[in-house]
Parts: structure tokens; C-alpha cells; sequence
């Protein structure tokens, strides 16, 4: 995670750069808000990826002499298949097209968000799905 480390860092460098030189030659407070935020979000990860590679073990990308089955393995579980994520679009659909049309269908995309993000959390604590 070094490597990851330094290069968020690195990008940091660069997007303050480019926000101080947009700032100064456009005169345009979104934008360099926006390049200043985006400045803050890289330098947070690049400290935290930075900080979490001193407490873990060094990784394959992290040595000169690694190769790539040394980086093989189980990386976690990923989710077969889901019907959540088809709910909170639609709930999220309505929400914008509440934003468009009326604020009332925010009430209508509420319970369709609500119902499939517990549906998205508890998914592997009942059903066919339980013993996963």
C-alpha cells in the first residue's frame, strides 16, 4: 500500500497546483473551490493509505522482486447476485425525478430506498442466502 500511498500523495501535489494556477488565471470561485476539494479528498486518502501500509504487512506490489501469482489469493466476498441494488435505483430514480416534478414523489421514493437498503444490508440473514 505504499505505492498506493505515494501516488494519491503525488496526485495531491498536482491538483493544488492546478487549483492555484486556476484560481489565479481564471478568476472563477466554482472551479477552484472544486480543485481545492479535490485536493483535500486525494491528500486524505494518500495519508490514510499511507498510515495503514506502516500496520499491515508488506504487499506483492510493494517489493522489487514480486511476481504476480504472489498477489493471488481470496480478496473477500463479493455478492453473486442481488435484487437490491434494482430497488434503490428505482428509489433513487424517483427521488430525482421528484426534484423535477414535485417534491411530493420524494414521499413515494422514500420507502422504495428504505425498503431496499435494508433489504441490501440484511440480505445473508434470511432466505436461501442465510448460511453464506
Amino acid at each position: 500500500m505504499r505505492v498506493q500511498g505515494k501516488m494519491f500523495l503525488g496526485l495531491a501535489v498536482f491538483i493544488l497546483a492546478s487549483a492555484v494556477v486556476y484560481g489565479l488565471w481564471s478568476k472563477e470561485p466554482a472551479g477552484t473551490t472544486a480543485l481545492f476539494l479535490a485536493f483535500a479528498l486525494s491528500t486524505m486518502i494518500g495519508f490514510y493509505l499511507a498510515f495503514t501500509a506502516r500496520r499491515a504487512d508488506t504487499g506483492a506490489q510493494d517489493r522489487e522482486d514480486a511476481e504476480v501469482a504472489d498477489d493471488a489469493g481470496e480478496l473477500g466476498f463479493f455478492s453473486p447476485h442481488s435484487w437490491q441494488p434494482l430497488a434503490l435505483a428505482a428509489g433513487g430514480a424517483l427521488a430525482f425525478l421528484g426534484i423535477i416534478f414535485g417534491w411530493w414523489l420524494l414521499f413515494v421514493s422514500l420507502p422504495v430506498i428504505l425498503i431496499g437498503v435494508y433489504g441490501w444490508v440484511f440480505e445473508y440473514y434470511h432466505g436461501e442466502n442465510r448460511t453464506q
